[in-house]
């Protein structure tokens, strides 16, 4: 494009951003936000607009969107179990060589494992369920 072309005033939707505004619309008539007539007839737009700047408009009284949740990666847990069995070995290697009568590292054992647990336990959730709003 040489520099005596006029810009365009208006840029085209994107099918993808449509889908994006239109499940936005649709998110916020599942919350409540919007009524089903208010939906249906807000995703109808979404899908006849034709540039970006109208698409705005349909959202323009939404609450922001919220950004993705990012979950750790498999790697944190890994990394969390393998410290946790390495301090549990170094404990047992130390009562054995103490020769002390009671299995005292039974007790931090268990908590390191129960850490590990609920690592794997909240790794696991929904991340719709950990981002729940009480009222």
């Amino acid at each position: 494009m040489s520099s005596t072309e006029p810009t365009p005033a208006r840029i085209r939707a994107s099918d993808a951003e449509r889908e994006r505004i239109a499940t936005r619309v649709q998110s916020a008539g599942a919350a409540g936000r919007l009524t089903l007539t208010e939906t249906d007839e807000r995703v109808a737009a979404v899908y006849a607009a034709t540039y970006t700047d109208e698409l705005g408009g349909l959202t323009a009284d939404l609450p922001p969107e919220r950004p993705p949740v990012r979950r750790p990666p498999v790697r944190a847990l890994r990394l969390h179990a393998t410290i946790a069995a390495a301090v549990s070995v170094l404990m047992v290697v130390r009562w054995l060589v103490s020769g002390a009568e009671f299995f005292w590292p039974v007790v931090p054992v268990f908590w390191l494992a129960v850490s590990v647990a609920v690592h794997a336990w909240l790794r696991g959730l929904p991340a719709r369920r950990r981002d729940v709003v009480p009222y």
